[in-house]
């Protein structure tokens, strides 16, 4: 096991799903490029990455995930036309996604959950622990989730995962976690897990959202989980390994995130997401708020 004083460095980004639910817009865009306000989505996923000080990003990614790629690198024709015209704002604007992190990608070749996506990170990754931030999820910049996860796991050890209070109808859409406490008002022990539980079966109502920090013996655990729900490798069947067995990988805790957070795989989400952070741009946000409140007068 690997000492809980390990630094952590990398961050491993999930980024091969289809997009089913934002079809025909994904047919030939990644979903994690539908722009949020001016921004693509995964932008926001690394930014936050790089505020916990993580600058070694892999993404895994699939087929037709190119413009992954093309965003994170450099675009010499367009930063030369921009230079050209003396536009230094959009220029600045344009470097800065290559300028944010020391990029990597591996491709997922076959879809089989996100279990298998993580363990396509182990040959880059290694022994070290390491954070996994799920594309889906943006975490708002002013509520530094990553960032607590990471010096939680620095005193406990083992892995962390992120957890928040949801509606008990609701529990369905989620892993599931079974806690006690953990010493701390927002940190608790997590005793299990089950993925997208009947709201009967549910061990409680703390659903796990898109970040993890986990230890690097999840790799060995992952290597021999079977496909669980929807015939996937699921991740959250290996942190139940790790929960339930300590001494596999050390313990596994969890945050309680009450924070900000926008799931951008679901349209609805999405679209409140675009709409608070268009509000709260200091540049869109005042005429903005205005033709909202007017249009929503209107419309009332």
């Amino acid at each position: 096991m690997t000492s809980s004083h390990s630094r952590i460095t990398k961050a491993v980004i999930p980024a091969a799903g289809l997009g089913t639910r934002f079809l025909p817009a994904t047919k030939a865009t990644p979903k994690e490029m539908l722009p949020v306000v001016d921004k693509p989505a995964i932008q926001y996923v690394v930014e936050e990455a790089v505020a916990a000080g993580l600058s070694d990003v892999l993404m895994v990614t699939g087929r037709n995930k190119r413009p992954l790629e093309d965003h994170f690198d450099r675009n010499y024709e367009l930063e030369e036309a921009l230079r050209r015209k003396g536009d230094e704002s959009r220029l600045a604007r344009v470097q800065e996604s290559s300028d944010l992190a020391t990029m990597h990608y591996v491709r997922q070749g076959d879809p089989r959950g996100l279990g298998h996506a993580v363990l396509c990170a182990a040959p880059h990754v290694g022994s070290e622990p390491f954070a996994v931030l799920l594309g889906d999820d943006l975490i708002d910049a002013r509520d530094p989730l990553l960032a607590r996860m990471i010096e939680v796991r620095a005193q406990h050890g083992g892995s962390v995962i992120a957890l928040m209070e949801v509606d008990p109808a609701q529990i369905h859409l989620y892993g599931c976690a079974a806690v006690k406490p953990g010493g701390e008002e927002d940190v608790v022990q997590v005793t299990g897990l089950v993925e997208k539980p009947a709201a009967a079966d549910a061990p409680s109502n703390y659903a796990v959202i898109g970040r993890y920090v986990l230890d690097p013996a999840v790799f060995e655990v992952l290597r021999r989980t079977e496909p669980g729900r929807g015939g996937e490798i699921q991740l959250t069947d290996a942190l139940q390994d790790l929960a339930a067995y300590p001494d596999l990988g050390g313990p596994v805790h969890g945050v309680v995130f009450k924070g900000r957070r926008y799931d951008t795989g679901d349209r609805g989400d999405y679209l409140r997401a675009i709409v608070r952070l268009a509000c709260e741009r200091e540049d869109l946000g005042p005429d903005f708020r205005t033709w909202l409140r007017s249009y929503v007068t209107e419309e009332m």
